[in-house]
């Protein structure tokens, strides 16, 4: 397949689907402005935009192996123990970007969070949400190693505003630093319709296996005795979409960007993981929610207290969740509207080159 010259090659992580989805706005806006994205990641994150931008040309990525424990006390240990995949992974990447500089001539790289995929050749651009990456103790040193791999990038962006509010909190904001960080505002790829309401709560799940099907279970079990239409999206990207419907719930496996941003419209509450693309839907969206942060993972629990704490979502721990806790919903404020910030013509002046 051959491409134009303005090519530009886009790098999810596959870590869920929350990177892959918040670069669709991204790979929309490229085009708008005359690029020809180059979709480069792996697994499920490559399947999803694989499904959303099917004339675009894809390429297949070393995978990170990132998988969660079964329990969260050994989050932390499994990640070190996968961390040498994850290195030779890094590595492999790195040298096969350079050979797609050549091959595609690029003209410029966006990597959201692979830390191999970038080049000194090309302006490279990292995503983040994440200038301090949470991991109990070890913090510090988390928070410095990622800061080192992203001074080896021309940018940094971070889909959040640099003043308050602020939907990141400490994540995603330095007291001081010489990264040369641009905050470009919340990033979604979901617009607010006024729809009549079909669905009193919307069920849509992500992240990594293990604790994804976990929760599934735990909910498919638990919801039982919601008393209200749910409509369940499972988060299983798939080559075919599978809907059923089973008493009060609707389920489907996966949804395309369109779908669900009808679903999501036609809901009153959502119930969901506290991950930062699905938080920024919300915003986007002004919904209330409750969250089940993923077990063991500091910057999803980070963000459910959090909005706790600011008055609004209320939160469980996964092994704590019971159906009737979805009252407290109605007790918070919900998701104020963000204002929208991206200048997006200013951001890519970077890959026009001389």
């Amino acid at each position: 397949m051959k491409t134009t010259s303005k090519n530009i090659l886009i790098a999810p992580l596959n870590w869920g689907l929350g990177h892959a989805t918040r670069c669709i706005p991204i790979i929309r806006e490229l085009q708008r402005y005359g690029f020809t994205p180059i979709i480069a990641s792996d697994g499920v994150a490559l399947q999803l935009l694989q499904k959303e931008f099917p004339n675009l040309l894809t390429i297949a990525l070393p995978s990170y192996e990132i998988e969660y424990a079964k329990d969260e006390k050994d989050f932390k240990w499994k990640i070190i123990k996968n961390s040498p995949k994850m290195i030779q992974a890094i590595f492999v990447e790195k040298k096969r970007v350079k050979a797609l500089v050549k091959e595609y001539d690029l003209k410029g790289i966006i990597s959201d969070n692979r830390l191999g995929v970038y080049s000194k050749k090309v302006p490279s651009v990292f995503m983040t949400h994440q200038l301090n990456v949470l991991s109990g103790k070890t913090t510090w040193i988390s928070s410095k190693l990622h800061r080192f791999f992203i001074a080896k990038f021309t940018e940094c962006w971070i889909p959040d505003h640099k003043e308050l509010p602020t939907l990141t909190g400490k994540l995603g904001h330095l007291e001081s630093s010489s990264l040369n960080l641009k905050y470009l505002g919340p990033l979604s790829r979901l617009t607010k319709k006024e729809l009549p309401t079909r669905y009193d709560l919307m069920v849509i799940l992500s992240g990594p296996e293990p604790q994804r099907t976990m929760l599934e279970e735990k909910l498919i079990e638990e919801l039982q005795k919601y008393n209200g239409k749910i409509i369940f999206i499972k988060g299983k990207v798939a080559p075919e979409q599978k809907m059923e419907i089973q008493n009060h719930i609707t389920y489907y496996n996966f949804m395309t960007s369109d779908e669900i941003e009808t679903a999501f419209n036609e809901s009153r509450l959502v119930l969901s993981r506290s991950g930062y693309t699905t938080v920024m839907d919300l915003a986007k969206l002004e919904k209330k929610a409750f969250f089940i942060p993923t077990p063991g993972q500091f910057e999803q629990e980070y963000l459910a207290k959090r909005f706790k704490r600011i008055g609004m979502a209320p939160f469980a721990k996964q092994n704590e969740f019971k159906s009737e806790k979805l009252l407290e919903i109605d007790l918070y404020k919900g998701f104020p509207k963000t204002n929208e910030t991206v200048n997006w013509k200013q951001l890519f002046i970077l890959f026009h080159g001389e």
